[in-house]
């Protein structure tokens, strides 16, 4: 079973621009309350998607070159890549079945 790998500074370009499968960023924090809420999602997510798509999760407060190279003002923010690009981006805490079509349109 999977689960989200935690990502820096040091490791977004090596985990997310540079992945060979899609990937979802969960940009959060630890004071964040809707980012607890998707925290469980996404831990299921992982176990669903694994070996198809990667789940990463980029502490805002600890990685604030990454958070303003790829642009977030507002936490969580997921961010959904493929082939090392920003695809598309879910602001705020959205249901499970709203995340995973994101995913699935990672896949299509």
């Amino acid at each position: 079973m999977s689960a989200p790998i935690t990502v820096t500074d040091a490791t977004f370009q090596a985990e997310v621009i540079d992945s060979e499968i899609p990937v979802v960023v969960d940009i959060w924090a630890t004071w964040c309350g809707p980012c607890k809420q998707v925290a469980p999602l996404l831990d299921q997510l992982a176990a669903e998607y694994d070996g198809r798509v990667k789940i990463v999760k980029l502490d805002a407060d600890q990685n604030p070159e990454t958070v303003t190279a790829v642009g977030v003002t507002s936490i969580p923010t997921l961010g959904f890549y493929t082939g090392g690009a920003r695809v598309d981006t879910l602001i705020g805490a959205h249901p499970k079945p709203i995340i995973a079509t994101k995913m699935e349109a990672l896949l299509a």
